[in-house]
């Protein structure tokens, strides 16, 4: 019982250490999953773009995603392959410790079985024990051979067991350099669609360079209309905050003239409803509104994406520079995110709808107030709640606006807003 404790007890520590390696590799697996996943949903998008001077940029953004995919799939199988090639020296280190150790534990056992067998029979076991001086060394004398003779059953299951774990660890040296080989050859294939990605990158480019003139005319229609949408949010902000303001004003004089008229008289304004800004000129705030406007900031990483279904985000916040088109110069207030056909915009948290208008080259969008957070959704066709509403954090708010005279491009235009300052929103939304 005790050799098939001590051999289980062995195998058993030998695919412990092996699992505790392989959490690395699957570790690293799961997160070249993600981005192959990503470059799946990217492909589809692409396909559903047309080559045109109008879907130019979102092609050559999506395209360039898909590359930065791609290169991040064959970093990750890089990292594999050196965690196996470091898995593989440690099992080899392990196997000569191991055969070490077998060798040496062979070498004492053999010697104690010729020891024994030059006094094997009993009558020499007998002899050794009653030639002793007295009963106390006599009985210690019993127990010495007791214990050399445990001590060379030990010996065996010991032997047993280190035989049971160098098979294992060659075993799983095997199996360790199958799963380097098959790494290797997806690496070779990633690689070489990594190349032809980069090659149509460039062919991309290429045709953009010749169209250029046509381009920046699109871009300068693009930019003067993105400008008309950001007076439009700043005016619907500075409404809001005078009227807050307004509010908080006529609030504190009520308080005081209750006060001078009757000191102990109840309040006209409770705490509740009092307005205070965080800071000079901002929006003054209810306590709801401030403890609303404090969870917001907690969701920071955390907010759900503002779409439904499949996406890509094809133009980032803020300054873009194209480093093979030089006259390119893209300034986005927000972020543009391609999805799917009759996909919807959903809110990212709750809130209040404040604003619903119509801006030229962004069709319908929609303001949501989280306290002093803005979260403005723009390019819808349909929009499902009107000002005042209460809305819930994913409550469907319009369905994306889907372009026929563009190859259907579903494209929704997302800023976020702390007061009058803009924010980036990928920053805030979850991956």
């Amino acid at each position: 019982m005790i050799r098939y404790v001590y051999i289980l007890m062995c195998v058993f520590s030998v695919f412990t250490a092996f699992a505790q390696k392989s959490a690395k590799i699957r570790e690293l697996e799961n997160q070249r999953k993600a981005a192959l996943h990503e470059i799946e949903l990217t492909n589809r998008l692409l396909s559903e773009t047309r080559e045109s001077t109008r879907n130019s940029l979102n092609r050559l953004n999506l395209l360039s995603q898909q590359i930065e995919q791609r290169r991040k799939v064959v970093s990750l199988l890089n990292q594999q392959i050196n965690v196996i090639d470091k898995e593989i020296a440690d099992i080899r280190n392990e196997i000569l410790t191991l055969e070490k150790e077998l060798h040496v534990k062979r070498n004492k056992y053999g010697y104690s079985v010729q020891k024994l067998q030059k006094h094997h029979t009993a009558q020499d076991k007998l002899l050794f024990i009653f030639s002793a001086g007295n009963f106390t060394q006599s009985f210690r004398r019993m127990r010495y051979l007791k214990e050399y003779a445990d001590w060379q059953k030990n010996q065996a299951i010991e032997i047993s067991g280190k035989q049971k774990v160098i098979r294992a660890k060659w075993e799983e040296l095997e199996k360790t350099r199958d799963e380097k080989q098959s790494l290797l050859h997806v690496r070779e294939g990633e690689t070489q669609t990594l190349e032809e990605e980069e090659r149509l990158q460039q062919k991309e480019i290429n045709e953009l360079n010749k169209k250029q003139r046509q381009l920046q005319d699109d871009l300068r229609k693009k930019q003067r209309q993105a400008e008309a949408l950001n007076r439009q949010i700043e005016k619907q902000i500075a409404e809001e905050v005078a009227r807050a303001e307004a509010e908080a004003r006529i609030s504190r004089e009520l308080e005081e003239k209750s006060k001078a008229n009757n000191a102990t008289a109840a309040k006209t304004n409770t705490d509740s409803n009092k307005r205070v800004a965080d800071s000079k000129g901002g929006y003054a705030m209810t306590k709801e509104e401030k403890q609303l406007s404090d969870n917001f900031a907690t969701r920071r990483g955390r907010l759900p994406v503002p779409v439904t279904g499949q996406y890509s985000i094809v133009s980032t916040f803020g300054e873009q520079q194209y480093q093979d088109l030089k006259y390119v110069r893209i300034i986005n207030n927000g972020i543009d995110i391609q999805a799917t056909t009759n996909s919807e915009a959903r809110a990212v948290f709750e809130g209040k709808v404040t604003s619903v208008f119509t801006q030229r080259g962004f069709n319908n969008s929609v303001i949501i107030r989280h306290g002093n957070y803005l979260t403005v959704y723009s390019n819808l066709s349909e929009v499902y709640v009107k000002q005042g509403d209460q809305i819930k954090a994913r409550q469907s708010i319009g369905k994306v606006f889907t372009d026929s005279e563009n190859d259907n491009a579903t494209i929704l235009h997302f800023e976020l807003w702390k007061e009058r300052d803009k924010q980036n929103p990928q920053a805030w939304l979850s991956r």
